[in-house]
């Protein structure tokens, strides 16, 4: 399909009754695009067949004393972004297209504990505003995902408890903050700042980074970590202080002591300018990627034991699905797995011997997944997008918690592209297949043709790296270790250094 700017909601239904199969991805804005904006688009086009961003400036989400006259407008700047990002569709609809001449009297009313805390006190029905736009959004767009980005902590997660509590069919897609060289959040209002202006806006991340570091350091109490991000800001004047809050990232719930995972959020004024921010607050997040046979599994299973963290075993959660599929005796084809997947409950736990004990639905098969017939099934279990889909929502719901170290081949890319360390584990196809053939050898295989196996290893290569959905690829901000003439000890070494 050729790129198109629709401006109705009727043109929108037109173009969408026209969509027979494929994913929709859609990233709802208000415009002003920016890195951050274009990071969500990215995901977006990696994950879909069809990415549809709309352009609303939302009148229901400003008080009348906010900056809704003069909110930056440029609408063909943003079409020629969208254009060489690749977007199919924008849909830029005028305010009494999308609302109707007397505007609108339905309202999406999101629940009051979300609402009424970190911006919701100083913004009272700018959360309502918001909910209520994005619900019509989704009812016409109707996508199979909306990404939305995790600067605005809050409006994602009331989003989440909107789809869920409305059961609407939609996965939402949080995708990380993007910043400026300075730590500064991209945010379209950073455009009213002055040159001094950004750089004392910058100590706001500063501050976020004072509390993480105290985290790290086994400081769990809300106020000593509040105090620490509060005593950064005292050194920036002009920064004037509307909140420094701890919640739980999920139910905004505000923390005491952070267990397991935290958000610590800000809202402050630069100038006459409002902006947020935020971090969460977990243990960390490692995930190392690479091609086929570098020794991604053999490194991260040793790296988490070495750090103390979860190994993700995620092919082991492949297995386990397939065993699940097998057990249940089910046909391996995409209608009927995907109709029974919410009846897969998988739970890892660490182990010293294995790496990680494997449940399913509260029975043990850390040993059957390991089985000949578990084997021969997982690659045509794996190749099911619904079983992807599925996967992948579980690893980052582990990475939610944080604490854990996961391979493969876009775990960094996709699944966690906020790990905190992402390392590309590589090496040279000749020594891959060395290694291959060693491996082979002492199988009992005899002799293994080198060159067979070194053409075998640049095409899965070839393969996985052109693949359309999720391919292999070094995400920007990655750590390439090759491993060529390394042990496996002085890799782990490294790594772990990098970690620490």
């Amino acid at each position: 399909m050729t790129f198109v700017l629709l401006t109705t909601p009727a043109q929108l239904r037109d173009y969408r009754n026209t969509i027979v199969g494929g994913s929709i991805g859609f990233v709802p804005t208000m415009g002003a695009l920016h890195p951050g904006h274009l990071s969500l688009i990215e995901n977006a086009r990696r994950e879909n067949e069809i990415v549809i961003v709309s352009i609303f400036i939302n009148p229901l989400q400003f008080a009348p004393t906010e900056d809704l006259q003069r909110y930056p407008r440029d609408l063909e700047r943003d079409r020629q972004l969208c254009e060489k990002a690749r977007v199919d569709v924008i849909f830029a609809p005028t305010v009494e297209e999308l609302l109707g001449k007397h505007g609108i009297a339905t309202t999406v009313v999101p629940p009051e504990s979300m609402t009424s805390i970190l911006c919701g006190r100083s913004r009272t029905e700018h959360f309502q505003g918001v909910a209520t736009i994005v619900t019509k959004l989704l009812n016409l767009v109707q996508p199979d995902r909306a990404y939305f980005g995790q600067k605005d902590a809050q409006q994602l997660a009331i989003v989440r408890r909107l789809v869920a509590d409305l059961s609407l069919p939609v996965e939402i897609v949080g995708c990380p903050i993007v910043r400026e060289a300075s730590g500064l959040a991209y945010s379209s209002r950073n455009q009213y700042l002055s040159s001094q202006e950004k750089e004392s806006a910058a100590g706001l991340y500063r501050s976020l980074r004072q509390a993480q570091t105290a985290f790290r350091q086994g400081v769990r109490r809300s106020v000593d970590l509040i105090d620490r991000a509060k005593s950064e800001l005292a050194t920036e004047p002009e920064i004037q202080l509307e909140y420094v809050e701890l919640v739980h990232p999920e139910t905004l719930e505000p923390l005491e002591i952070v267990e397991t995972v935290g958000l610590i959020a800000i809202a402050a004024r630069i100038g006459s300018t409002r902006l947020i921010d935020n971090l969460l607050l977990r243990q960390p997040i490692v995930a190392i990627d690479g091609p086929a046979g570098a020794g991604k599994s053999t490194v991260t299973r040793q790296v988490a034991r070495r750090l103390g963290l979860l190994y993700l075993d995620t092919g082991a959660m492949y297995r386990a699905v397939t065993w699940w599929v097998l057990d249940a005796g089910m046909e391996i084809e995409e209608k009927t797995v995907a109709a029974a997947l919410d009846g897969c409950h998988l739970e890892l736990q660490p182990d010293e011997a294995s790496g990680c004990r494997v449940w399913v639905n509260d029975r043990e098969i850390t040993r059957e997944i390991r089985t000949p017939e578990v084997t021969e099934k997982v690659s045509a279990v794996s190749a099911l997008p619904s079983v992807r889909q599925f996967l992948v929502a579980q690893q980052q719901r582990y990475g939610r918690r944080g604490g854990l170290v996961a391979e493969g081949r876009d775990i960094g890319t996709c699944v966690f592209p906020d790990a905190d360390v992402k390392i590309f584990l590589t090496a040279s196809v000749a020594e891959r297949a060395r290694r291959r053939q060693k491996d082979l050898e002492q199988q009992g295989h005899g002799s293994i043709d080198l060159p067979e196996l070194e053409r075998s290893i640049a095409e899965r290569d070839r393969q996985d790296s052109t693949r359309a959905i999720s391919p292999l690829r070094k995400a920007d901000d990655a750590i390439e270790v090759s491993t060529d003439g390394m042990t496996i000890e002085e890799v782990i070494d490294r790594i772990v250094g990098y970690c620490r």
